[in-house]
């Protein structure tokens, strides 16, 4: 998930917003509940944004407006802290009587909540909302485990590729439309001002890596029959963790610095002036507006393997789901489907610049802010998302993916052995999650 506004602050501050990425769905027991009242107080737990007024306004009127039809109902909306929400959520989930009715939830969290039993099945509420016909596929993946809905999408975030045009412009360069000319492009960036990384990579950016995998046909995991198998050695996937491990070194972003960078950390570098490139999301745009390079950037979809193509992004963002010990479940998807709706995603879009998860609002969204037309076309051509099992968590928890990049750019191992010891220790995951 990913949380962003557009109030500007410091770029350590924006940098900072963009940790929320994933964490390990709590070990619970929860119990379901067995009534459903038409009366009484729903309570509802949201993130808490770096500024929050703009998110509290929109979702005032989101409130107002569904106890508008719902007179005899109270609406408690709590913001919690990002950081504390592991804690906040199993605790939720282990005592239903201080649980609330709704969360705000990651959508890498979807398969580890359900497993614990904390989210209630929408599916057959989600399947005959009209506003869900219009859901971004890929969104609505985010909520689905099993073949069934556990919630609504609530935004989307995907990453793009930003580029100076100031030094562009100085070295003749045109934006690349592949990955073989991205990776020229930066070496070529890094030969002529070696005071700048080409493009700023890290190897500890599992999200900014994904691409060049998708890119070249390859997977994460595999699914067959309820279970996962990592796909991380095959031929395919070794292509583009070749692909994108090529990128560190001297030529470009030299591995004794890059190899510990995480997203935050490239996306401050371009900002701060320091690389002629990088991998950047939706929400990373106040950060770099907040920059050095204000005035001298732009952004494009990242080139996939052939000129064309766009490199799959992962569509991150945030969910609102039921929990499935609320007494006032029909009260609690009503004010779900308000919270998550059409409208609201267009007020917080406009408030927060959160991408809509409906294909036609964030249409609207483009033709209104051209900024965001890069990542409305690379959501456009196919974005895609993590294994839907609550291994998951533990396997980005535990830096599977990010060692497997640091052994390779540190030279420790070649794709191959990395490639292969990442697998087997996303199949004991795997396993273990059942």
């Amino acid at each position: 998930m990913k949380l962003r506004s557009r109030t500007a602050v410091s770029v350590a501050a924006f940098v900072l917003a963009g940790l929320t990425a994933t964490a390990c769905a709590p070990q619970t027991s929860v119990s379901t509940a067995t009534k459903d009242e038409k009366t009484g107080t729903l309570r509802v737990w949201l993130f808490q944004e770096v500024a929050n007024d703009p998110k509290k306004k929109v979702v005032d009127g989101a409130v107002a407006a569904f106890t508008a039809r719902n007179a005899d109902v109270k609406v408690e909306v709590e913001y919690i802290p990002v950081e504390s929400r592991a804690q906040r959520v199993k605790a939720a989930f282990n005592d239903p009587k201080s649980a609330p009715d709704l969360i705000e939830y990651g959508n890498t969290d979807t398969a580890g909540y359900v497993k614990d039993g904390g989210l209630a099945d929408i599916s057959a509420e989600f399947g005959a909302w009209p506003d869900a016909k219009d859901t971004d596929p890929t969104a609505v993946q985010s909520v689905t485990v099993g073949g069934k809905v556990y919630g609504a999408p609530f935004f989307v975030g995907v990453r793009a590729l930003y580029y100076r045009t100031d030094v562009f412009t100085e070295l003749g360069l045109q934006p690349p439309r592949t990955q073989d000319e991205l990776v020229a492009t930066a070496k070529r960036i890094r030969q002529a001002r070696p005071e700048l990384y080409g493009i700023a990579v890290g190897g500890a950016y599992t999200y900014g890596a994904m691409p060049f995998i998708w890119a070249n046909g390859g997977e994460l995991a595999e699914e067959s029959g309820g279970a996962h198998r990592s796909a991380i050695a095959g031929a395919a996937a070794r292509k583009g963790i070749e692909t994108y491990t090529s990128l560190f070194g001297d030529d470009n972003c030299p591995a004794a610095k890059c190899a510990a960078m995480g997203g935050n950390a490239t996306v401050t570098a371009f900002a701060s002036g320091n690389a002629g490139m990088a991998i950047g999301g939706d929400f990373s745009h106040q950060a770099v507006e907040a920059g050095a390079v204000k005035g001298k950037y732009a952004v494009v979809p990242l080139p996939g393997v052939k000129e064309g193509e766009i490199a799959p992004a992962f569509a991150g963002g945030n969910n609102i789901g039921v929990l499935k010990s609320s007494s006032r479940r029909t009260l609690a998807v009503d004010l779900m489907k308000q919270l998550a709706g059409k409208d609201t995603q267009r007020g917080l879009f406009d408030a927060m610049g959160f991408l809509p998860t409906y294909t036609d609002v964030r249409a609207e969204a483009a033709r209104k802010d051209p900024f965001v037309e890069p990542f409305v076309k690379t959501l456009t051509a196919g974005a895609k998302f993590v294994p839907a099992s609550p291994a998951w968590g533990q396997i980005d928890a535990s830096t599977v993916l990010p060692t497997m990049f640091q052994e390779i750019v540190s030279g420790k191992k070649d794709v191959a052995t990395a490639s292969g010891d990442a697998a087997k220790k996303m199949d004991a995951a795997f396993t273990s999650a059942g």
